[in-house]
């Protein structure tokens, strides 16, 4: 996919990207910290984490074409190396949904869930992983920012004047 009504695919997919993995972030968190809450999210957290991972890809394909076909500065290539990094970030988001998800329907399915015993055995492994996820999900939305500022700072770099140039209409 290079372009959608004209413009480079990657200008629209990224905001699909900025907006998923932050949003996938907060609800893994959300989820891992408190067990209910992932069985009251159910299925849409793997489904939401899936998504955001299918679209990182195409983000990163469609900037790979935008590249090709801009002229190639510091900026640009230290933009597209920061986009490489992100997918596993992206999976790794994907793994602890999958398993958050998983982990909060096992009790209820098992019906094991009200035993005490079992709710002890598996507090270290709903610690580790909460710690997991504020782990992964910190590093993704930091790693969102940082290619986002950098992708800002190629695109608009020289690209706009700081003071108004008055002919945008505003003669009416």
């Amino acid at each position: 996919m290079s372009l959608i009504n004209g413009l480079p695919a990657h200008v629209l997919l990224v905001h699909f990207v900025v907006v998923l993995v932050p949003l996938t972030a907060l609800a893994l968190t959300v989820c891992a910290i408190w067990p209910s809450a992932a069985h009251r999210v159910g299925i849409v957290l793997p489904l939401l984490a899936l998504v955001t991972l299918a679209s990182v890809p195409l983000a990163t394909q469609a900037g790979e074409w935008l590249e090709e076909h801009v002229d190639s500065d510091s900026l640009v290539r230290r933009h597209a190396a920061l986009g490489d990094g992100l997918l596993p970030w992206v999976g790794g988001l994907f793994v602890l949904a999958v398993f958050v998800w998983w982990a909060a329907r096992r009790p209820a399915a098992s019906g094991a869930g009200t035993s005490r015993g079992i709710r002890r055995s598996a507090a270290p492994v709903r610690i580790a992983a909460a710690v997991l996820s504020l782990v992964v999900a910190a590093g993704a939305a930091v790693d969102v920012y940082r290619i986002g500022d950098s992708g800002a700072k190629a695109a608009w770099h020289d690209g706009f004047s700081k003071t108004a140039s008055g002919g945008d209409g505003d003669d009416n």
